[in-house]
């Protein structure tokens, strides 16, 4: 399979503030509210992600936990992560999301899954069943909080 069939997005206008969304990303107590995956369970509140280097905790749905490293990060804009088994090295996978203000209350919402360093044939699986309409339906969620539904 090639790398580019492993880098999966979804994109939509959301009718709100960059900062609102980007709040409801960055505080990963949060996340459980919106994740169409339904893998999310939990996470403490107090880890708000602030920069590249931040590694936040979160509850699976599966009652396992993951470290999420984050290694990329722009403070309202974007914010990417690689999970990994807490203590261990990232498998290879990546999370991104991406805010494009359209106007002061428009933005462009872009959610990615980038799975072509992914080695860990353990995960091929899972890995292969998030499809864009998965993530579409992250932003969906995420739309729905942000815009006050």
């Amino acid at each position: 399979m090639a790398d580019e069939s492993r880098v999966v997005a979804a994109s939509r206008e959301v009718a709100a503030p960059a900062e609102t969304i980007f709040e409801l990303i960055a505080d990963p107590a949060q996340q459980p509210r919106w994740d169409g995956n339904d893998n999310l369970a939990e996470a403490d509140a107090g880890q708000r992600v602030t920069g590249v280097g931040d590694v936040f905790t979160m509850g699976l749905t599966i009652d396992a936990k993951r470290d999420n490293h984050v290694v990329e990060f722009e403070e309202g804009r974007l914010i990417a992560w690689r999970p990994s088994e807490p203590g261990a090295e990232p498998p290879g996978h990546l999370w991104r999301w991406q805010l494009e203000p359209i106007d002061a209350q428009r933005t462009r919402v872009t959610h990615t899954y980038d799975w072509s360093e992914l080695s860990d044939e353990n995960r091929m699986e899972r890995a292969r069943a998030t499809t864009s309409e998965r993530l579409r339906a992250s932003i969906d969620r995420l739309a729905g909080l942000a815009e006050g539904g």
